[in-house]
């Protein structure tokens, strides 16, 4: 395992947060992503446009604040208890297949392993037990 992290989910305060987050922690972003920055971004309002769609802040050496914006145009509804993740980040694609399929056994598939359009291979679940996890592998052939 190359490293957890943790996904925390806003209902459009992703960048005051981790603005806030940096400003008593330190670090500095590893980068902001828009909704508008998608391809092939769907119709949208230009306020769900400018929302974060992922944003890193790295907090010391061995925590990464990873963050968005949920959309309620798009179904996404942001409660206490579904705005975060246990994002993990496995060294190999077939680590990242075990630890989805072990892990989400039993639980619901929000979206199966795939190749992503941001060069990773991604999949997002809730456990059984309602923890929600995002298995990231960072495939260092995708650059």
């Amino acid at each position: 395992m190359t490293r957890a992290s943790l996904y925390l989910n806003f209902a459009g305060s992703s960048e005051e947060a981790l603005t806030f987050y940096r400003s008593v922690l330190g670090g500095e972003f590893l980068g902001i992503m828009r909704f508008r920055d998608m391809p092939g971004a769907p119709e949208m309002s230009a306020a769900d446009a400018e929302k974060v769609m992922h944003m890193t802040l790295p907090v010391g050496d061995n925590l990464m604040l990873h963050a968005s914006d949920t959309l309620e145009s798009r179904g996404q509804k942001l409660a206490v208890g579904n705005n975060f993740s246990i994002m993990l980040e496995p060294e190999s694609k077939a680590e990242a297949d075990r630890l989805f399929s072990q892990l989400s056994a039993g639980g619901v598939v929000e979206m199966p392993m795939q190749d992503m359009f941001w060069g990773d291979y991604y999949g997002a679940f809730t456990d059984r037990f309602g923890v929600q996890w995002m298995i990231n592998f960072a495939n260092p052939h995708s650059a």
